[in-house]
């Protein structure tokens, strides 16, 4: 299996890239996995806790579980994802999402470039660099439509954790990349590039550069 890590800051386009990468090789033949879903679970923390956390710092994340599935689905076992309900800041406690061995498994999120056990496991690390004014715009886009914040609240987390978390771990990680795509998804470009580097290794040319 070939593992690529895609990162990048808030709204950068991470996912839109992802999701171009797997249109252009075919669904079946990609397992898609967002960092998103491995939040950490903080069951005994009050809701007014949870809103608290500072969700943008590497240790918001469950980096261990997420190293372990990836490890899993290398070696040809199936795993089951947790589910993050951003609403309650807390995992489904019904539902999984089920990860299959495939050829591919692409793994998109802030941190995934951040935390050395993780860049272990990459195949191929990709970081996503967009302009911050556009970053920003599409967050507030999704946290109003998809996660029902408030003007404020994002202006508020933004200031606090966001923006200094950005330039503290994610914006740093960006060295450990072998490919950095410009604009996220508006970058045809880019997004060709690595799908080419890609569909060499689906027919067979196993060595870069072959």
């Amino acid at each position: 299996m070939l593992i690529i890590g895609i990162a990048g800051g808030t709204g950068s386009g991470k996912t839109t890239v992802a999701r171009s990468v797997i249109d252009r090789l075919g669904p079946d033949k990609v397992t898609f996995v967002s960092q998103d879903n491995y939040y950490k679970d903080n069951p005994h923390l009050s809701f007014a806790e949870r809103e608290k956390i500072n969700y943008d710092h590497p240790f918001a994340f469950d980096t261990a579980l997420l190293v372990q599935h990836l490890e899993l689905l290398k070696s040809g076992q199936p795993a089951q994802a947790p589910v993050y309900d951003f609403s309650n800041h807390a995992r489904s406690q019904k539902e999984t999402l089920a990860l299959t061995p495939n050829h591919i498994a692409i793994i998109e999120g802030l941190h995934v470039l951040s935390d050395e056990n993780l860049r272990q496991l990459l195949d191929i690390k990709v970081f996503v660099d967009t302009d911050p004014d556009v970053r920003i715009l599409r967050r507030v886009v999704r946290d109003i439509e998809d996660r029902g914040r408030t003007i404020q609240s994002i202006h508020d987390q933004y200031l606090s954790t966001v923006k200094p978390m950005h330039e503290a771990f994610i914006e740093p990680s960006k060295k450990y990349a072998d490919i950095i795509i410009p604009e996220g998804g508006e970058n045809e470009v880019g997004i060709q590039l690595l799908s080419i580097l890609t569909e060499k290794y689906l027919t067979g040319e196993r060595r870069w550069g072959s």
